[in-house]
């Protein structure tokens, strides 16, 4: 789904719309354009400063912003201006997931999707990476899409979109009270 979503796959059937646009192969540039993607795996490139991995996606494109100021900005945004010189290898796992988010941001995009954002980090960092995700979502006033088997994270949601074998098998909007496991209807992580 988040890869339908993301542009980067095809729907098996139908058509998908976006903010009012069709994905087709000749809006799919633009889409890509707007949106920011947060992988379970970081894929953070090793050779390329924190700094440099957070531009690389506007690197090769004209942009109407400073992009090392961009930068700058997000990684203070993540806590992590003062390792915009260090190389991937030199951080911890949540450490690059933050320089992943922040990469993300970099378009300033309407939507972010996210796959298994905390899937490879502790149940402390994961949530520290979640309430990063929330507050960057309000500060930039962005919408969110994340794919997660954690009830913890899905509750963090405004809408929980539950999927098996890629049908829809409950679609749940959530309210603003009430604890985790009462808003998820009893899930149990």
């Amino acid at each position: 789904m988040l890869h339908v979503t993301g542009g980067m796959d095809r729907a098996d059937e139908g058509h998908v719309e976006i903010d009012g646009t069709e994905l087709v192969p000749r809006n799919l540039d633009r889409h890509r354009r707007r949106i920011g993607f947060v992988f379970q795996r970081f894929h953070l490139l090793p050779a390329l400063t924190v700094l440099d991995n957070v531009l690389a996606p506007v690197l090769p494109r004209r942009v109407g912003f400073d992009r090392r100021e961009r930068g700058m900005e997000l990684l203070e945004a993540v806590g992590l201006d003062d390792r915009a010189d260090a190389l991937p290898s030199q951080l911890s796992g949540g450490q690059q997931q933050r320089v992943a988010v922040a990469r993300a941001l970099i378009n300033r995009p309407g939507l972010l999707l996210a796959d298994e954002p905390t899937g490879n980090l502790d149940s402390v960092i994961g949530r520290e990476i979640i309430d990063l995700l929330m507050s960057l979502r309000e500060l930039y006033g962005m919408t969110m899409l994340i794919a997660t088997h954690d009830a913890e994270v899905a509750a963090h949601g405004d809408r929980v979109v539950r999927l098996q074998d890629g049908r829809i098998t409950s679609d749940q909007r959530l309210t603003p009270s009430g604890d985790v496991l009462n808003r998820l209807g009893g899930l149990r992580p």
